[in-house]
């Protein structure tokens, strides 16, 4: 796989097809773990490693999986290596798991792992999916993380808190801005708020390439005057 090709993977999955923005896809994890940025982080790594790693391993067997199984045996690589990444949190990330709690294992049943290799991993080559997967992974870790410090900058007036989770040095809680934010950010009605607000802020940045492309395009038909 070439260079270019891998890097126009990387720019759909963070971007153009989005799994959280455009697909909507992960909603549950992306809602409830938002809390604070490390948070977002580790549920985002861990989300990234499964797509990357199902993907190779739904291309590389995609010639022996037969059309009716095709997603029970999905899943089954899918929960297997879930719990792999499960059990590595346990042993080097103990805190970390415990704050995620429920969702890593909740990763089996993410929508987008599953789409993907529906969609994409069982019609293409190890190398692209491998790619695909580091791409839509990426682009969920990075939705995950703004979304965690955004809520965390307006609800906690504060970021990086509990960085000790990740780092497992003496409790850290954060750059503190003001005693007290928003307590609206870090509740659930928060968490629809900001989803709300990254998907508005990617359509109007969207809309505006288009109305510049478009201007450009114009220009570059119209004729010169004599």
């Amino acid at each position: 796989m070439t260079s270019g090709g891998f890097l126009q993977q990387l720019q759909t999955g963070l971007w153009k097809d989005n799994p959280g923005l455009v697909q909507l896809l992960g909603l549950c994890p992306l809602l409830a773990v938002t809390t604070t940025l490390v948070n977002g982080f580790g549920l985002g790594i861990a989300t990234l490693l499964v797509l990357a790693m199902s993907n190779a391993l739904v291309s590389a067997t995609r010639r022996w999986i037969k059309p009716e199984i095709r997603i029970p045996i999905y899943v089954l690589i899918i929960a297997s290596l879930v719990t792999c990444i499960e059990l590595i949190f346990k042993a080097w990330f103990p805190m970390l798991d415990r704050s995620l709690g429920i969702f890593i294992p909740l990763i089996v049943t993410n929508c987008a792992i599953v789409a993907r290799a529906e969609v994409f991993a069982s019609r293409n080559t190890i190398g692209v999916s491998i790619a695909d997967g580091i791409g839509m992974g990426a682009g969920f870790a990075m939705l995950l993380m703004a979304i965690g410090a955004f809520r965390e900058f307006v609800g906690q007036a504060s970021i990086l808190s509990r960085l000790d989770l990740i780092t497992g040095g003496e409790p850290f809680n954060g750059f503190s801005f003001a005693d007290s934010g928003l307590l609206l950010a870090i509740l659930p009605p928060g968490a629809f708020f900001s989803l709300a607000l990254a998907v508005v802020l990617k359509n109007y940045m969207d809309q505006r390439r288009r109305n510049s492309r478009g201007a450009f395009a114009s220009r570059g038909l119209r004729r010169p005057h004599q």
